[in-house]
């Protein structure tokens, strides 16, 4: 056997061991992702979109950029799902058009005042009561309007530059960059909204167990997330990219 076609054995054997040994990382990564997401996505779909991901990470990771292969992996698995995700979106196009519409509120208000929308004045641009306000944000916690977890995995930054060494620093400064800027506008969130954020994303609670610790229904913790996400949106539209606009 010749000597490259040693190296490739030995690469593909490697990539076989990884692929078994982080099959778990998979199961993991996607019920995780189940607990936040409407009851029309499927684990097993995700399961079989996460080991796609895992196959391609098995055969793409360089141990020499650093990280280690189950971080890389797992970036790469998330992502993957998060791909199944946009494809399974059913959503009504007039869920993501009312919660655009919040957000391009808050937006306003914000921008005008220099401090948080409240409900009431959200409500109120958008010419609503309260309650009709309240159940946009129930409904578009169900839906693929802004994911935290998705801002997360790499790749998500909108870039044109080719595929050159230059190119990939200029794309890891952006996304550098934007990190620090979803950092600060998590942190400028409203303490109750930050609190949420925090003990879903950081605690990996559910929605039932936060509202235990606010003293609060389930129902009121989702509309707060939902409100939460759409902020976020609205503070960092810049960086968003035009598929996520739609």
């Amino acid at each position: 056997m010749s000597g490259l076609a040693s190296y490739t054995a030995i690469q593909e054997m490697d990539a076989d061991t990884l692929v078994d040994r982080h099959a778990p990382l998979v199961k993991r990564i996607a019920y995780h992702l189940m607990n936040r997401l409407p009851p029309n996505v499927q684990a097993d779909d995700l399961i079989q979109a996460g080991m796609i991901g895992l196959l391609e990470a098995s055969r793409n990771y360089d141990p020499s950029q650093g990280a280690s292969f189950e971080t890389y992996a797992g970036i790469r698995i998330r992502g993957s799902m998060l791909d199944e995700i946009r494809r399974s979106d059913w959503t009504p196009r007039s869920v993501h058009r009312k919660a655009r519409m919040v957000a391009d509120a808050m937006r306003a208000i914000e921008n005008e005042q220099g401090r948080d929308a409240r409900d009431v004045e959200v409500a109120e641009v958008l010419d609503m009561d309260l309650v009709q306000y309240h159940r946009i944000l129930q409904d578009a916690a169900g839906c693929r309007i802004f994911s935290i977890e998705e801002l997360q995995a790499v790749g998500e930054l909108p870039f044109d530059g080719d595929n050159t060494e230059s190119a990939g620093l200029f794309e890891g400064m952006q996304r550098d960059a934007f990190k620090q800027a979803l950092a600060e506008a998590i942190a400028g969130l409203p303490e109750r909204e930050r609190l949420v954020i925090a003990l879903y994303y950081d605690e990996e609670m559910n929605l039932r167990e936060i509202g235990q610790v606010l003293g609060v229904s389930e129902s009121r913790v989702c509309q707060i997330h939902s409100q939460a996400t759409l902020r976020l949106r609205a503070r960092l539209a810049d960086w968003l990219s035009d598929a996520d606009k739609l």
